[in-house]
């Protein structure tokens, strides 16, 4: 049976793009919130706090993402998940997680060391060796957990170090287990369990927001809705129905998250996530159909969708740099949102810089030389 999640699909990029974005926005509107800008005087609060607050609700939509993509395409590759290829598997994630990382690193040191504002790390318990140790070794959402944030530009590497262990058990699991009738109630297990993970950590705030369990049950919801693909055949109307219920749930969970937590708690993430997977399936039966045309005037949030890594790790450059000139120049709340403006498109121009100069080529030099020449495909048919 095809499957259709490899190569560019317009509505995942345009998805993953909505999510960095939120991101974005949320890290700027901690230090210069719409609320108390001139907005408030003409947008109604939910929406104001939607734009601001959903930074980690958007997070958990790029592990659905990234689940799906990722185990999508290696089933277009493989065939099945029993014939997954370990090494193939990490030298790709290798390529193209590892180079970026590692100069952030280099930067990230050279400013604690040189004292830059922003940059130091100085809580009781943290240092630079501690910091790049949990990096590297992806448990810095466990070092955080245990000795508080770290400087932004670091607290952004909690999520990479939930995905990236993952993905490092998730082909062992595959080739251990061998059969689908196994390994997916299994991932279903861990699906559902998300809001009983997330309420088991309620005693620390930074560990229920940074565990690994929750972040995998999210990747897991991607990894079904992958596996799910092949074996579907959606309807028009099925396909519309998807993409109503996806954006009703996205758009509820967002702007009205926390009248919904009232009434289920925990559970809204499990509505977030599912959300965010029924539209992954519309876009993917879209695209199998051959419906691939993206949305006019959109094409600005497909490309930060593409380069949503590069801007991920990065943005918080731009932020700083943003706040620091608002403070400089007076830190008017009144007319706070006016440096968002300059703000968005910067992080889009780094992004840009960043995969041209540094993460495109260096994983196209990995690639061609971890993997054989007989398995390598373009890099534009693999997004993740």
């Amino acid at each position: 049976m095809k499957q259709v999640t490899q190569g560019r699909n317009p509505g995942i990029d345009a998805l993953r793009g909505l999510s960095i974005l939120l991101v974005v926005l949320h890290h700027i509107g901690l230090r210069i919130p719409f609320k108390k800008t001139m907005l408030a005087d003409v947008l109604p609060m939910p929406v104001l706090r939607a734009l601001n607050y959903n930074g980690y609700e958007a997070v958990f939509v790029f592990f659905v993402i990234s689940g799906f993509l990722i185990a999508g395409n290696a089933l277009h590759r493989w065939g099945s998940f029993r014939h997954i290829d370990a090494r193939a598997f990490y030298a790709r994630r290798f390529a193209r997680i590892v180079p970026c990382l590692l100069a952030l690193l280099v930067v990230l040191s050279v400013l604690h060391l040189l004292g830059v504002d922003d940059y130091v790390i100085h809580r009781d318990g943290q240092s630079l060796p501690g910091a790049l140790l949990a990096a590297l070794g992806l448990h810095l959402n466990w070092y955080e957990g245990v000795t508080g944030y770290l400087p932004g530009n670091w607290d952004v590497l909690w999520s990479l170090s939930i995905e990236e262990v993952f993905y490092l058990g998730f082909p062992l699991l595959c080739l251990l287990i061998r059969r689908d009738a196994v390994l997916i109630p299994l991932l279903m297990l861990l699906a559902v369990s998300l809001p009983w993970t997330r309420a088991a950590l309620e005693a620390n705030e930074i560990w229920q927001e940074k565990a690994y369990l929750p972040g995998m049950s999210a990747i897991a919801i991607g990894v079904i809705g992958a596996w799910l693909m092949p074996r579907l055949r959606l309807p028009r109307h099925g396909v519309l129905v998807l993409l109503v219920v996806g954006w009703a749930g996205l758009v509820c969970t967002f702007v009205a998250g926390g009248w919904i937590w009232q009434y289920i708690h925990n559970g809204y993430m499990l509505l977030l996530t599912l959300s965010a997977l029924a539209l992954l399936i519309a876009f993917a039966e879209q695209a199998r159909r051959g419906d691939r045309k993206p949305l006019p005037g959109f094409g600005w949030l497909r490309s930060w969708g593409r380069l949503s890594y590069e801007i991920y790790l990065t943005h918080m450059f731009v932020v700083f740099a943003a706040v620091r000139a608002y403070r400089a120049f007076g830190g008017d709340e009144r007319l706070g949102f006016l440096w968002y403006v300059p703000a968005l498109p910067l992080c889009w121009l780094l992004g840009v810089a960043v995969e041209r100069w540094l993460s495109l080529p260096a994983e196209r030099w990995l690639r061609a030389r971890l993997l054989p020449a007989r398995t390598e495909s373009s890099l534009a048919s693999e997004p993740g």
